[in-house]
This record gives C-alpha cells, sequence and structure tokens, in this order.
C-alpha cells in the first residue's frame, strides 16, 4: 500500500468510525426516548381506561419478556447479516407500535402495541443492538466511543420528554404516541442505511489505525493477560459452560431490574408525593440529561482504569437513587429529587458505556453477537421483572418501599457479579496496557 493511499484510508476509517457513533447518537436519542414515554403515558392510561398499576406496567415487561425470547436469534442475525437488519426491522415495529396505539380500546391491544412492538423494537435499535457493533469500530477509545453514542439517550430526553408531556396535557396521549411514530420512521429510517457492523466491511481498521499501528495494538503482551483463555474460538456453547458468562447474566439481570424499575414507576411515584405533573416528567428527563456528562466520562475513564470500577459506581447510583425514592415518602423535597436525578443519570446510567466492552473483552471473536444476544437474555428478563414487580408489590402493599429496597439488593448483587467474571483477568483496557498508556 503506497503511502499516500494508507493516509487515506486511515483518515476513512477514522472518520467513518466516528460517523457510525453520530448514527447511533441519534437512533439512541429517538429510539429510547420512544420507549422511556411509556412513564409518561402510565398516568393517562390508569385514568382513562382504570387499570391497575401492575397490568400497566406489565405491558412493558411484556415487550422485553419477548424480546429476550428473540435475543439469540437477533444475536446471530448480527454476526451474519450485520446490524442494518436489525435496527431497520426496530425502526418499523416502533413506528407501527406507535401509529396503531391510538386505536386501543382493549388490554390486550395495549399489550400487543406499546409493549410488543414498542418495546421489542426499540431493543432492536438501542442499546443492546449497537453493544454488539459499536465496540468492533473501536480499541484504544472503546469507551469513550460508546459513551459518546449513548449520550444520545440523555439528549433525546431533555428534548423530547417534556415536549411529549406537554401534548399529552394539551392534545392527548394518542396525538402525543402519533408522533413519535412519525419522528421514528422519518429520522431513524434514512440514517440507519449509513451503518455497518465492522471496519473490515468496508477494508478498514478499528480507531482509524494504519496496518502497522493496528497490528502493535492488537499484540498479545500489550493487552491480554490471560492468553489460554483469548486463544479460546468462542462460540456460544463454549460461552455457555463458562462461569464468567453466567455471572455476567447475573450481573447484567440485577442492573437491569434496578434500572427499568425505577423508569416506568418514577412519573406516577414524583406525582403522588406531591410534584406537580410537569415536574415529574422533567424530573424523568433530566435523568437523562445529566447522564450525558456522567456517561461519557465515565466510558472514558473506564478505558483507563477498567471496567468493573465504573460498573460498579453505576450501581451505587442506583443504590442511592433509591434510597432518594424512599426518603421522599415523606413528602417533597427538591434537595432530595434532585439527589435522586444526579445518581439515577449521571452514575447509573453510565453501566451502557460499558456492558458491551465487558462482554467483548472477555468473549471477543466471530460468535461476539451470538454471546451478546444470549446474555441479552437475562438483561430483558431483569428489565421485565423490574417495573412488574414493582407494580404487583404497589398494589399488595399500597407502597413502593419493599420494592425499592429490593431494587437497591439488585444493585449490590450485579456489582458483585461483575467483579467476579472479572474482564480485567482476560484483557486489560488500553490505560493499564503496557505500552498503549498515554
Amino acid at each position: 500500500m503506497t503511502a499516500p493511499f494508507a493516509r487515506w484510508a486511515r483518515r476513512l476509517s477514522f472518520y467513518y468510525g466516528w460517523l457510525i457513533v453520530a448514527v447511533a447518537f441519534v437512533t439512541m436519542a429517538v429510539a429510547v426516548t420512544s420507549r422511556t414515554a411509556f412513564s409518561l403515558l402510565v398516568p393517562p392510561l390508569i385514568a382513562e381506561f382504570g387499570w391497575d398499576r401492575g397490568l400497566v406496567a406489565g405491558a412493558f415487561s411484556f415487550g422485553f419478556l419477548v424480546s429476550a425470547v428473540m435475543s439469540p436469534i437477533v444475536g446471530r442475525v448480527m454476526d451474519r447479516r450485520g446490524p442494518r437488519l436489525v435496527i431497520e426491522t426496530g425502526v418499523v415495529l416502533v413506528a407501527a407500535g406507535l401509529l396503531f396505539a391510538p386505536a386501543i380500546a382493549a388490554a390486550w391491544q395495549f399489550y400487543l402495541t406499546l409493549g410488543v412492538l414498542v418495546g421489542a423494537g426499540a431493543n432492536l435499535m438501542s442499546f443492546t443492538a449497537h453493544s454488539q457493533f459499536l465496540p468492533n469500530w473501536f480499541v484504544r477509545r472503546r469507551g469513550l466511543a460508546i459513551s459518546l453514542a449513548f449520550s444520545g439517550v440523555g439528549v433525546g430526553a431533555i428534548v423530547l420528554l417534556p415536549w411529549l408531556q406537554a401534548i399529552i396535557e394539551g392534545e392527548g396521549w394518542r396525538a402525543a404516541c402519533r408522533v413519535m411514530g412519525v419522528l421514528v420512521l422519518v429520522v431513524l429510517g434514512p440514517i440507519n442505511l449509513l451503518v455497518r457492523g465492522a471496519p473490515r466491511d468496508l477494508g478498514l481498521l478499528p480507531d482509524g489505525a494504519a496496518p502497522a499501528a493496528a497490528g502493535a495494538a492488537a499484540r498479545p503482551s500489550a493487552t491480554v493477560v490471560d492468553a489460554a483463555w483469548v486463544a479460546v474460538d468462542w462460540t456460544l456453547a463454549r460461552a455457555l459452560r463458562t462461569a464468567r458468562f453466567w455471572w455476567l447474566s447475573l450481573g447484567f439481570f440485577g442492573a437491569l431490574v434496578a434500572w427499568y424499575s425505577v423508569q416506568v414507576h418514577q412519573t406516577k411515584y414524583l406525582i403522588e408525593v406531591g410534584f406537580p405533573p410537569m415536574v415529574a416528567a422533567w424530573g424523568l428527563g433530566i435523568v437523562s440529561a445529566v447522564a450525558i456528562p456522567g456517561q461519557i466520562g465515565l466510558g472514558a475513564l473506564s478505558d483507563r482504569i477498567g471496567r468493573e470500577w465504573i460498573w460498579t459506581a453505576g450501581c451505587a447510583g442506583f443504590a442511592i437513587c433509591y434510597a432518594a425514592l424512599i426518603a421522599l415518602e415523606a413528602g417533597p423535597s427538591t434537595p432530595l429529587l434532585w439527589l435522586m436525578v444526579i445518581s439515577q443519570g449521571s452514575l447509573g446510567y453510565a453501566l451502557t458505556s460499558v456492558m458491551g466492552p465487558i462482554v467483548m473483552e472477555i468473549f471477543e471473536g466471530r460468535s461476539f453477537g451470538a454471546i451478546f444476544g444470549t446474555l441479552t437474555v437475562p438483561s430483558i428478563a431483569g428489565g421485565a421483572t423490574g417495573p412488574w414487580v414493582t407494580g404487583l408489590v404497589h398494589d399488595a402493599t399500597g407502597s413502593y418501599r419493599l420494592a425499592f429496597v429490593l431494587a437497591i439488593g439488585c444493585s449490590v448483587v450485579s456489582a458483585i457479579a461483575i467483579w467476579l467474571a472479572a474482564p480485567r483477568k482476560v484483557r486489560l483496557v488500553p490505560g493499564r496496557a503496557r505500552g498503549t498508556g498515554r
């Protein structure tokens, strides 16, 4: 390869990698907000149809369970066909769910549209989907790149959630669903045609590296701690026979229980303890907004100090969040509201920045998509179980306190499980690897 051509290829690899990050940023902003908006729909749905909270939250959980069943298949499709097919399928499902939702008149229609179509569709173009291919584009800046992409969730929430709440209050929840459905279809459909699964699909290299630099970065002596583990051709069947796979499963399950329990029930709970509906909606949006610096900063920090430390910080954020929510039982308190918002957003949401890198650093290889897709099953099961159990506990006891205590326990268990999975004992992050730190 001539020197000018090599420089051109390196620049193309660098810029296209960050273009993929930009597309992921916009996709996350719209896709995750379309699912998070479920929390805003809970009060008007309960008011109109008189459904129990357990039934309403169950629709969100049911969508997650459908996603869990699909996840191993999605991982294999990602390995074989790439992310475009997966993401564009998600666009169609979410848009259909939102556009058909205004016609619902019975619980089963609610479960089909806002539960299955929106819940499962959003999963095909949000955290779990992007975590399967974004790590391929970066090695040295893996945590930073993924955190920048996922920070789109915060921007989408702070811009879209209050806007949707205003539509709900002015024109009703049906109008909000229609607007969001059109936005998903018109914005996300076209831009995701640019997505590619890995730089090699375009003859490029991760991080915009030149061939020699890429070879140097890949030297086992630089990053590999357990050469025997790394030498294994990790298929799904082999991964399932390891303790590390099951520690990851437990860690992801516990974290997602904590994450989605508060996300679904937060708006209703804040209204009940005395906050105005618009303040509750802004609270949900600000959680994602304060996640922006937290995700970016902690994601970049994970490239230097290790993924386990950042995962622990994220779990601690959710534990603090639930402690603040329990304290809010005494009545509305602005300092406690801010503590809940900042701990949940700036710390808790950083989990997404390291989820993909944790799995890749343990099970990197040709079957990574299938392995990660299967690990999505306990993740989604946690996201489905949390809101459902929280709703049932409230219906049975008249209080969220027991459910919030259980979520704190899940956060602690999750942090311990990731330390036991120990990605640091397989591969060092760049900041810890000899000759790669700065």
